[in-house]
């Protein structure tokens, strides 16, 4: 798919903040630093357009990113971040809870995990999170660039296998350097939207 004018729609805290239209949205959820701003931009050819931070933590609300109209990416704030007060973890914890647990326009989770180390705690309550929604998702390897490139498909079949065993949840390299992994990513999306 080649996107031609993505735009940043919307910030939100709560359901009456959320975009109108009933377009297909596709959600980001990760630990705060495993790069989902960077996934979107390199999906897009942007550099710019989803706000990537050196500082871990900073997206603090539900990021909408509109793709012509056609469906969104949609930045759910990181988990994992010891920085934010435990109030502010709370606020951020029940937002977006309500945001996985009542929108229907959902229509596909991509969980980013970090390939270059085993999943942590919270990556594994994440995703038990997940198949508790009951939503379709995918999990990707990000940052592939910082393993060598003939170890990625190994590594990425051991963390499926210790997330995932029985392999029925979809999982890919991902890297914003190597653009490589875009493609294979963006046929399933293409496959799973039908648009």
């Amino acid at each position: 798919m080649l996107v031609k004018n993505p735009k940043f729609e919307i910030s939100a805290v709560s359901p009456k903040q959320y975009p109108k239209n009933n377009l297909p949205e596709i959600v980001l959820v990760g630990k705060s630093n495993v790069g989902k701003s960077s996934f979107i931009n390199t999906m897009i050819n942007r550099k710019k357009l989803a706000r990537t931070s050196s500082e871990p933590g900073k997206t603090r609300q539900i990021n909408f990113y509109n793709m012509d109209d056609l469906f969104y990416f949609v930045d759910l704030p990181g988990y994992g971040f010891s920085k934010m007060s435990k109030k502010e973890q709370e606020q951020v914890g029940n937002f977006i809870e309500e945001y996985l647990f009542s929108r229907k326009q959902i229509a596909l989770i991509i969980f980013l995990i970090d390939i270059r180390h085993s999943p942590t705690v919270n990556d594994k309550l994440m995703y038990n999170y997940i198949i508790s929604s009951k939503l379709p998702f995918i999990i990707l390897a990000n940052k592939a660039d910082k393993i060598a490139i003939t170890k990625v498909s190994d590594t990425v079949k051991a963390l499926q296998k210790e997330l995932n065993p029985i392999g029925d949840v979809p999982t890919f390299p991902f890297s914003s350097e190597r653009k490589i992994y875009k493609n294979d990513v963006w046929k399933f999306l293409d496959d799973f939207l039908n648009i």
